[in-house]
């Protein structure tokens, strides 16, 4: 059995140290800005995009890679990794088209066998899922197993996250015009979630601080008493609130690893300055899950 490459997105939000450790390849999304154009996460860095959303009038616009320059960058991909197999772990289908492109680029290339998963989620909730298939992969798993294990994380995952505002999410279609108002009743902080490979509303809060301990309160609703294996704070740069998200959350959930990660330009387009969340999954009732390094 040849050796078994991963790959994701950009949007699945993770440090260029687990990029680099679980070797793991990554086709960045796009922005259109006006008449200026960018690859996340490559012409376009996480700090410099938070401030030019700030200071800019104009809004963004996200679109996924084609199916060409998906061609281009399995062939790459196996020649590096000497791989036969790719399994490719993508943005969820509701939210984007990458995972489709990622299927055309697969039928013109029946030299190679590419898998494709739907992660049904963002952020480290797809990063998670990528994890868990290089780990497998990099224990000589087969292909069936290495979905299996991402699957796996995928059926306990949780994503938790607040905003500002849902101007973003709302501009960029990513949520309902009544979930909208949700945000504007009395200045109160959305609760949101992924679920069911979409964002939708779970609850409000009337203050940001009130919104990061309300994450944590239903975190460990979620769990009912369960740690977690890995758990993900996401956040944008520079806020100041990750610190106390983080301690609040190994405080009272004291997961068995923990992650920060920063949210991608991409998904920074949708949920806008302020958005931080929690990422967790638990064990599976079926098989222990055991997290190395």
């Amino acid at each position: 059995m040849g050796h078994i490459a991963i790959v994701t997105d950009s949007t699945a939000d993770l440090t260029p140290e687990l990029i680099e450790t679980h070797e793991i390849s990554i086709i960045p999304l796009k922005i259109q800005w006006g008449k200026d154009a960018y690859v996340d996460g490559v012409t376009l860095d996480i700090p410099t995009f938070y401030r030019m959303l700030q200071e800019r009038q104009d809004f963004p616009m996200t679109s996924q890679p084609s199916a060409g320059e998906f061609i281009t960058f399995f062939r790459q991909v196996a020649e590096r990794y000497h791989a036969d197999t790719i399994v490719g772990i993508f943005i969820s289908t509701l939210l984007s088209g990458t995972l489709t492109s990622a299927a055309q680029a697969k039928e013109a290339l029946p030299e190679l066998r590419i898998e494709l998963h739907d992660s049904r989620s963002i952020s480290m909730g797809i990063g998670f899922q990528v994890l868990a298939a290089a780990r497998a992969s990099k224990k000589g798993a087969s292909v069936e197993d290495v979905l299996l294990a991402a699957s796996r994380v995928r059926t306990r995952m949780e994503l938790l996250f607040t905003v500002d505002t849902l101007e973003y999410l709302h501009r960029g279609g990513r949520i309902g015009g009544a979930t909208r108002l949700l945000g504007t009743l009395l200045n109160f902080k959305p609760l949101l979630m992924v679920e069911g490979g979409k964002i939708d509303a779970w609850g409000k809060a009337r203050s940001r601080r009130k919104s990061l301990e309300a994450l944590v309160t239903e975190a460990q609703r979620r769990l009912a008493g369960r740690r977690p294996v890995e758990l993900g704070v996401i956040h944008t740069p520079e806020d100041p609130d990750a610190e106390m998200l983080t301690s609040l959350a190994m405080d009272q959930l004291q997961p068995q690893r923990l992650y920060t990660g920063l949210i991608s330009p991409v998904l920074g387009t949708h949920g806008g300055p302020g958005s931080i969340g929690l990422v967790f999954y638990t064990e599976s009732d079926d098989v222990a899950f055991t997290v190395d390094a």
